[in-house]
């Protein structure tokens, strides 16, 4: 009944916003799809050989795929805040889950930054700009950043809260508040009630389908188990339990493409597809890229992306310039017309890149993340060190450069991706011309933002290794 409530609220508010939505009847409707933990080779058209996912694939080809697409954090509070805030991490504070303080305490050499856990409402994000403008919002799936959606500019919230992650795929959800559908695996029955939107709604409309999918608990489709067990497993690629999760969310997405082409949006619909950071190491593998979420190498941050919108996005088209999901809300803005001068944005419209007006885009990007995040495989993982996916640090890349700077002792690392994509030779000391030109601009960024280094030591600290 409160679903059904929802939508006729939903409905109401397209036609208070008519008169809005009939002097803007080109503009195109948006969906920005963002995958839990979705790594950047768990596709099909991104190489996978291991996992099945022809719908995705399809889509890809529909439009233009960055090779070199970031999330703006390694995992998923920061970089969804990053996303909804089009800002860097040190402007909104949500640099992690949970307390900051992860890992043993006589690990840490620093006292780690305070972290922020829920969103300031300061922050105007992208679905109130856009319900400003006479779009009918819709948040399906995990939030991560408040209690209720709803609060920041969604007129509809199907299945988020503060949580990040499911207690259960299958019901009872326990700390999911969503109605019962015929569907009853988690990520079918989100993508049901995202369907009675897209099937009810007037244009234009804004859907941000974040499945719980692919994050932890792996809990299999079992209808697909057999499949898996019996292929191959491919360059670190092979727990049938989850591939039968992202072949599943593949499905979904079928039928979100499905219903898109039934109701003749598909053609005015901008789609981003892309996921909140890399993939969990450990269940999957993203070589030659190293390690995984968590991490700052490029496992745990470089994503699968890409941008759809028939006739102003050539299909089949590729580039290998870097961006980041901070990049998607100026370009949603771009391509709906709206300009707001109050807006801080921390990223570019990517709109001359996709329509191919331009080819290139240099500019430094940059990642801060001023607390720990431990291990949980010490015994197997590609991290600096066996105890923490990542210890207090900034990143910077600029071109094809990347350095990593540690402020517990002033550590750096330098690569050039170009030559050495899974960063295993540190160039430091044979090009000290670009790793202090990298410095300089990382330390000119952070008195820009004010990102709060952590500088304390931790009198329980005895780990002098």
């Amino acid at each position: 009944m409160r679903y059904i409530l929802g939508l006729l609220i939903v409905l109401a508010v397209c036609i208070g916003s008519c008169s809005v939505i009939d002097k803007k009847k080109s503009i195109p409707n948006i969906i920005i799809i963002n995958v839990d933990d979705l790594g950047w080779k768990d596709l099909g058209f991104m190489g996978s050989q291991y996992y099945e996912t022809p719908n995705i694939d399809y889509l890809a080809g529909q439009g233009m795929v960055f090779t070199n697409g970031y999330a703006s954090a390694s995992n998923c509070a920061p970089s969804r805040a990053c996303l909804m805030t089009g800002q860097w991490t040190p402007r909104h504070g949500i640099y992690t889950v949970s307390p900051s303080t992860r890992g043993k305490s006589e690990d840490r050499k620093l006292v780690p930054v305070k972290n922020t856990h829920t969103l300031d409402k300061k922050h105007k994000i992208l679905p109130a700009v856009l319900q400003e403008n006479g779009y009918v919002t819709c948040h399906a799936g995990k939030w991560h950043l408040s209690d209720n959606p709803m609060e920041y500019g969604f007129d509809l919230n199907i299945g988020g809260g503060h949580n990040g992650l499911p207690k259960s795929y299958y019901p009872p959800y326990k700390n999911v508040t969503i109605e019962k559908g015929s569907a009853e695996y988690l990520t079918d029955l989100i993508m049901e009630k995202a369907l009675q939107f897209v099937d009810t709604v007037q244009k234009p409309f804004y859907l941000n389908y974040s499945p719980y999918a692919v994050h932890v608990p792996i809990m299999p489709v079992d209808s697909l188990l057999g499949k898996y067990r019996s292929k191959t497993p491919w360059n670190g690629q092979g727990d049938p339990e989850y591939a039968t999760m992202v072949e599943n969310l593949d499905r979904n997405i079928g039928l979100l493409l499905s219903k898109l082409k039934e109701r003749n949006l598909f053609h005015n619909t901008l789609i981003v597809f892309t996921s909140d950071n890399g993939g969990l190491y450990g269940i999957t593998k993203q070589k030659p890229l190293r390690a995984g979420k968590g991490s700052y190498y490029e496992g745990g941050i470089r994503v699968p992306f890409f941008f759809v919108l028939m006739d102003q996005i050539d299909p089949s088209s590729k580039t290998d310039v870097p961006i980041t999901n901070l990049d998607i809300f100026p370009t949603v803005l771009d391509y709906v017309g709206i300009k707001d001068s109050s807006l801080q944005l921390d990223g570019n419209s990517l709109k001359p890149l996709l329509e191919k007006n331009v080819g290139h885009m240099v500019r430094p990007l940059y990642w801060h993340f001023p607390i720990y995040l431990e291990a949980y495989k010490v015994e197997d993982n590609e991290n600096r060190d066996p105890l923490f996916r990542t210890r207090p640090g900034s990143v910077i890349r600029k071109g094809d450069w990347k350095l990593h700077y540690y402020f517990e002792d002033n550590g750096i690392e330098l690569y050039s991706l170009s030559e050495d994509i899974g960063e295993t030779t540190d160039l430091v000391k044979r090009y000290p011309e670009k790793t202090n030109e990298l410095l300089g601009l990382l330390q000119t960024w952070w008195t820009e933002t004010d990102a709060p280094i952590p500088t304390t030591f931790n009198p329980e600290y005895t780990n002098k290794n």
